[in-house]
């Protein structure tokens, strides 16, 4: 059995379908909504339940012996949440629960972080002179990849955390606003004809901030990595290494459309002194860890990326 947490959401789906792919049915979905989410509709798993179900299975001990894997991307990804109980109950408590489940149990455990950890740092290496977070959201992860540097050197089982960089791809439509950008300027360019960009700031022109865009396939390849083969233990990057302009992405978008325009606005009140100019990971400890899959390049997937949202 693989377990999959947030499941029915963006990144956890990919990971279910990827698991199908490779052969794998019996997979324990964990995630909040509906029993029949969209993300999951055609897709082959043994079971979908809530994380309070889960927490309970697992101070029962009722869990089968034999756990492949588990992948850890439920949280709350809200960014502009300020409930502060809420934040640390779902992204470092029920977290913890998790990790401590899979170590006592020698199973393999990845788990996602992000790149919100490094917010003002301005470096985006894995270490904690580059950890700045901005927001509830990004000191909710950091907290809990120091509990997790805390256990690495006592760990003999696979730990790991990723740091995902702006991920964007198929089955994201459901996220609404915490939707990724590249998908948020398609809905724009489908729904209206025009992307909104900001105005220059932090020395960068209009529509010239650069983010790190990976797209959810390599991510869910990073995954899969770390889950398969000897044991590992560490918090790795996951970007495709190379930081692309807004501008660039919208009118990458507006070509496979065939048609929009760029118009350019104001940041909102109090935005603009924090908000992220640039990001651009440094992969050397992923590359260092054996990681040597090359990753998309923004125009291959988009090309990959925009057919799939067109025919939702």
């Amino acid at each position: 059995m693989w377990i999959v947490t947030g499941g029915a959401g963006f990144i956890g789906s990919n990971l279910v379908q990827a698991l199908n792919a490779r052969g794998h049915a019996e997979i324990l979905v964990v995630d909040r909504g509906s029993k029949d989410p969209p993300n999951l509709r055609g897709l082959g798993l043994s079971d979908l339940v809530s994380p309070e179900k889960f927490l309970a299975t697992l101070e029962r001990k009722a869990l089968p012996a034999r756990i492949a894997g588990i992948f850890h991307q439920g949280a709350c990804a809200d960014t502009t949440l300020t409930d502060k109980r809420y934040m640390m109950e779902n992204n470092v408590s029920f977290s913890q629960a998790v990790l401590s489940f899979a170590l006592e149990r020698r199973i393999p455990f990845v788990y996602a972080s992000s790149a919100a950890v490094y917010g003002a740092g301005g470096q985006f290496r894995e270490s904690p002179e580059n950890e700045r977070p901005l927001n509830l959201y990004g000191r909710s992860k950091l907290i809990f990849d120091n509990h997790v540097r805390a256990l690495l050197r006592s760990a003999s089982s696979t730990v790991v955390g990723l740091r995902y960089f702006n991920v964007y791809g198929p089955r994201e439509a459901h996220k609404g606003r915490m939707a990724s950008m590249v998908y948020q300027l398609y809905r724009q360019l489908r729904d209206t004809g025009r992307a909104r960009l900001f105005q220059g700031s932090g020395g960068y022109a209009a529509g010239e901030q650069r983010r790190d865009f990976v797209s959810v396939g390599d991510a869910v390849s990073v995954n899969l990595f770390f889950a398969e083969g000897a044991p590992r233990q560490g918090i790795f990057n996951v970007g495709a290494g190379s930081a692309r302009s807004f501008n660039e992405v919208a009118r990458r978008i507006i070509h496979l459309l065939g048609r929009g325009e760029i118009e350019y606005i104001p940041f909102p009140e109090g935005l603009r002194e924090k908000y992220q100019n640039l990001t651009e990971a440094d992969l050397s400890a992923l590359r260092a860890a054996g990681y040597q899959e090359k990753f998309a390049s923004l125009e291959d997937g988009l090309a990959h990326t925009v057919p799939f949202w067109q025919s939702e």
